[in-house]
Order: structure tokens, then sequence, then C-alpha cells
């Protein structure tokens, strides 16, 4: 579960150089963009500028769609799609509350729809437009995959693998780095968050106690406090400007995402 900034609630793709014997490493053939060994900055920026801003949030205004698709069906509204050449080939949102599988992120749903139609390769020539930073799994995967670049709206405080709490999209590593952009409709994606984290949703406590008396557990199952609802859930509209953003501190490349 991707838990981002001010809720107010608490196949690899192959190795191109031999580490053995080199501590740096070439793009694949068929990447869009060269990178430098000079580019893995100790502090990337995330909220720096976007190139070509209009055309990049028409995109993010779709992952927005999937995440409030996520809030309507119980999941923690986070949504994502994949771009190749302009256009939309993979979509996914949350799903591990109907699955009961905590990899079912929306990236992972989306890498599978793109895996079931493409061959792998075609993530070099892909941007992915996320509306909360992609976690550190998530951001493990997308490396390796070798994703060209990724958008997303806010900043995942707890679990975030782009510069939220670890860089692993610009670690020093076998597999290329990759540039990411923050704040594309960052509010509306903070308040999706709080809306999912303030409503009672007592339909999971409903369904434990209907598999209870199914299975005929015992008494003392039954006899156990009823949780009470939390107090004081009220939805805060009020999103704290970012700060501290080092604008020439993100990752570069030799071109930009196509946009």
């Amino acid at each position: 579960m991707a838990i981002s900034e001010q809720t107010s609630i608490p196949s690899t793709p192959p190795i191109t150089s031999n580490p053995t014997t080199s501590t740096t490493t070439s793009p694949p053939p068929d990447c869009h963009d060269s990178l430098m060994p000079s580019q893995f900055p100790a502090v990337p920026a995330v909220f720096g500028p976007v190139p070509n801003r209009a055309y990049h949030e028409g995109f993010m205004r779709k992952a927005i769609e999937m995440a409030e698709l996520a809030l309507a069906s119980d999941e923690t509204p986070v949504g994502c799609v994949f771009v190749h050449n302009g256009e939309v080939i993979g979509r996914g949102i949350n799903g591990t509350n109907a699955s009961l599988n905590g990899t079912r992120h929306a990236e992972f749903v989306g890498l599978a729809e793109i895996m079931a139609k493409h061959p792998q390769r075609i993530l070099t020539q892909t941007d992915l437009y996320v509306t909360v930073e992609p976690c550190i799994m998530c951001a493990s995967a997308l490396r390796q995959y070798g994703i060209r670049a990724v958008y997303f709206g806010c900043l995942n405080d707890r679990f975030g693998g782009c510069g939220g709490v670890m860089q692993i999209h610009a670690d020093r590593g076998v597999d290329p780095p990759y540039p990411v952009y923050g704040g594309l409709f960052r509010e509306e994606a903070i308040m999706l968050l709080r809306r999912f984290y303030v409503q009672e949703n007592e339909k999971g406590w409903r369904q434990a106690m209907k598999t209870a008396r199914e299975v005929s557990l015992t008494k003392r199952l039954f006899a156990a406090p009823e949780p009470k609802p939390k107090k004081n859930r009220e939805l805060k509209t009020e999103i704290l400007p970012v700060t501290n953003v080092n604008p020439t501190a993100n990752l570069t490349r030799t071109s930009t995402p196509a946009g």
C-alpha cells in the first residue's frame, strides 16, 4: 500500500557489461537515450521543472482517472498509465485488497498488461505516469525493466523509491538509472489519498464476521469487542507547498523524453 505525503493518517533486462571487470555500464542497445556515469546525483530533485509540462499533464490526468477507479473499488487510490510513442500501452490500479496480494501495485498491474502484448524492450522507449511516487519495490522493478522516465503526482513519504525515502532510480548499480519528475497534479493525488483514509469503510469488518460465522469459529472470537470507528476523521484540504527543491540535481539525459 502506497502511503503518500500529507495524508493525515498514518524477467530482468540483460546486463550490458561485466560487473567484475568494469564499474560502468552501457544502456541497452535500443535505449532511447544515453546515460553518463556522472549522472548519478547524490540528491535527485523530483519537483524540478518538467519539460513540455502540458503534454505530460495530459497523460497524468489519465493516471488520476485510474486512481479514481481504484478509490471506487475500495483500493488505495493509486493509478498509472504507461505511454509509448504517445499511446497508452498499459494501465494499472492498486489491487492489493481484492487480490490479498501485497505485490499487486498499480505499476505491476500495468507491467503485466504490457508483458502480455509486447516484448520487454519496449519499456526502454516507454514513460510511466503514476499518481504516487513508486515504492521501493516498484522503483527497483522499473529500473531493471529499463523504463525511460517516470512522472508522478505526490511523494510516497513512507516507502518512496524515487527520492521520497530511497533513490532506487538513481543509486549506482548495474542497471542504468532513469529520470523522475514529480508534482504533476500533486494536490489531486494527495486529496485522493485523504479521501480514502477518512472513509469509514466497514466492509472489511463485516466480511470478517461473515466468514467467522460460516466456519463456526469459537465463541471467544465472537466475544471479542467490535472495533470502534476512529474519531475526528475529517477531510483536511490544506496542502503544504513543496520546499527545499534543488532543480539542478535531477537526472538528465542527452535528449529530453518524448513529449
